[in-house]
């Protein structure tokens, strides 16, 4: 079987590993430090605050910008539930705007009417979460004048973005938000088999999460009541969680990060392999926006005939070659259809779920599989149409 995302594990990274298993620290030593550092000076941010998923990330960012009851956090339809999960976590209300059919991304003229509108009903965001779906980054230079206008914050989900490129800057670096989070679960560009870091450019928000991520514990004296305290004194300040990394991820992080330009560039040709080869089949590949780079995490392409969706997935299935559908809507949920008093209805969100299938894109693929691929996909059309 093909999957459609797979991690690659080289021999340095099983070196890594295995020094920081030999070694005084499996967690709470030197390796999170050093993954946190290097992760920042390659996206361009300030601070980075590691963690044990990039749900974790997600939930202390928006603890640190103190979203809870009465707040309401928007966010993609177009995306895992975790991005709308964060929000629960604080006992926030949880709203939808619909994607751009061709960006799949946050639509920034729906985006626009429905702040307008909100404005008006007295219940804008406190904050917002764009999500860079499938790596191609959002446009974060209008989001962030529309935040600045209506008073509401930005968390980054860049879950897929790690390695992209918003215009000339790396996403990551928060020139137009308050925190980006990103994901090295196994499926995406690098791993450490689970993990997540928060970025940021402010201390505050990087000192309040890095305590929530420990308990809510800190060492640092400028942020206890105490006086003078012992060496050996730690105060609770705050309710947290066990969110840490451990050195052992991290380590495999740090090797891992040292490739993840050539990750980037091997998925871009895959991509293009793909665009060339399937452009005369009835379906839409991804659009990739020519002023940034996306990081190409997944691979959509969308059917001109939904009736073809199941049938093809199967298709594939039965060669060996692993699809998926990225997403479901995040409203259509069981759990969020009981939270909505009302029916909510993006349409564009939906025309796209209904038609979309993820072929696989990793660096793993070789030639043949890249080819078996194309070819399946050939010949499922021709016998179907």
């Amino acid at each position: 079987m093909i999957p459609y995302g797979r991690q690659d594990i080289t021999h340095e990274d099983i070196e890594a590993v295995l020094e920081v298993l030999k070694s005084d620290f499996l967690t709470q030593g030197p390796k999170v430090p050093a993954f946190e550092t290097a992760v920042c000076d390659y996206v361009g941010a300030a601070y980075g605050v590691a963690v044990n998923s990039a749900t974790s990330a997600l939930h202390i960012a928006c603890l640190a910008i103190d979203l809870g009851p009465g707040d309401w956090l928007w966010t993609s339809p177009n995306t895992f539930v975790a991005s709308a999960n964060c929000g629960r976590y604080c006992g926030a209300s949880i709203d939808f705007v619909d994607i751009d059919p061709v960006t799949l991304n946050l639509s920034i003229e729906c985006l626009k009417e429905k702040l307008s509108n909100a404005e008006k009903q007295g219940l804008l965001p406190k904050v917002l979460v764009p999500v860079h779906f499938a790596g191609e980054p959002c446009d974060m230079q209008e989001i962030a004048r529309l935040a600045k206008q209506y008073g509401f914050r930005v968390i980054e989900d860049a879950s897929h973005a790690i390695g992209a490129k918003y215009a000339d800057h790396y996403v990551g670096n928060c020139e137009y938000s308050d925190i980006t989070v990103f994901s090295f679960h196994p499926v995406k560009i690098i791993t450490t088999a689970e993990g997540g870091i928060a970025t940021t450019n402010n201390a505050e928000l990087a000192n309040r999460m890095a305590r929530l991520r420990t308990h809510g514990i800190t060492r640092d004296p400028k942020f206890m009541t105490s006086k003078n305290p012992d060496e050996w004194y730690y105060e609770q300040t705050e309710l947290g969680f066990n969110y840490r990394m451990t050195d052992i991820q991290a380590a495999l992080g740090l090797s891992q990060l040292s490739r993840l330009t050539t990750y980037i560039n091997t998925r871009h040709s895959i991509a293009s392999q793909y665009d060339r080869e399937l452009r005369d089949l009835p379906l839409t590949c991804p659009y990739r926006n020519p002023r940034n780079r996306s990081a190409i995490h997944l691979y959509p392409l969308q059917l001109r005939e939904s009736r073809l969706r199941k049938q093809l997935f199967h298709y594939l299935k039965d060669n060996a070659i692993g699809a998926n559908i990225h997403y479901i809507p995040v409203y259509l949920q069981p759990y969020f259809k009981k939270l909505s008093a009302t029916r909510i209805h993006c349409e564009n969100a939906e025309a796209y779920f209904s038609k979309a299938i993820s072929i696989p894109m990793h660096t793993n693929l070789t030639n043949h599989d890249i080819e078996n691929v194309i070819g399946l996909l050939r010949s499922f059309f021709t016998k179907t149409l």
